[in-house]
């Protein structure tokens, strides 16, 4: 159960602030519909965290475990730095397709994920820990619980939320897995 807790938890951190998190602010605020928007976040999350967990439990068998060890080390490192960093979305609300609030929330959601820090912990996740499905899982459960409270309690919430310090506390969680990693190694 490391897998969902950990997944779910560095999610979740690494998400408050995040350009999906704004995302999912705008939405909320477009379509005025939180469940729709809601089961949207679920699909495209479920769906590209899905691949993306696939990819890092192959680079568990294409790379030696030292050489993965490094690899999965730097990357936490490099995404402690990158959470460091404010998320800012567009302000061109057209490039939110026009169609229902489930439709645009899945497009616009597993679009904005593609390459983002979440997909990338994804895939790190995935390379430390197994079984994949807890992994898959607790990435999802972290995104909804980031994500959730935004879309249901809309700008009032966003407002009140301590961005800055959110994302150094999550800095520090991705800096200390990167430490963990290359100290204790992989297995």
């Amino acid at each position: 159960m490391d897998a969902l807790y950990v997944s779910t938890f560095s999610v979740a951190l690494a998400e408050i602030g995040d350009k999906t998190q704004l995302l999912a602010l705008l939405l909320a605020a477009r379509y005025r519909r939180p469940w729709p928007i809601v089961a949207g976040i679920l699909l495209s999350t479920i769906l590209n965290h899905a691949l993306a967990g696939s990819l890092g439990a192959m680079l568990t068998q294409w790379l030696s475990p030292a050489v993965l060890r490094w690899v999965v080390a730097g990357s936490f490192l490099a995404v402690a730095l990158w959470t460091l960093k404010p998320d800012k979305l567009g302000e061109d609300e057209s490039a939110i397709p026009a169609h229902g609030a489930f439709i645009a929330t899945t497009i616009a959601f597993f679009l904005a994920e593609i390459g983002d820090k979440t997909q990338v912990a994804t895939v790190l996740l995935a390379a430390k820990y197994s079984p994949l499905w807890e992994v898959v899982v607790g990435t999802t459960l972290g995104m909804l619980l980031a994500n959730v409270p935004v879309v249901v309690l809309g700008s009032k919430f966003a407002d009140r939320l301590p961005l800055k310090a959110a994302r150094i506390v999550a800095a520090l969680l991705f800096l200390g897995l990167a430490l963990w990693v290359a100290f204790r190694g992989l297995g």
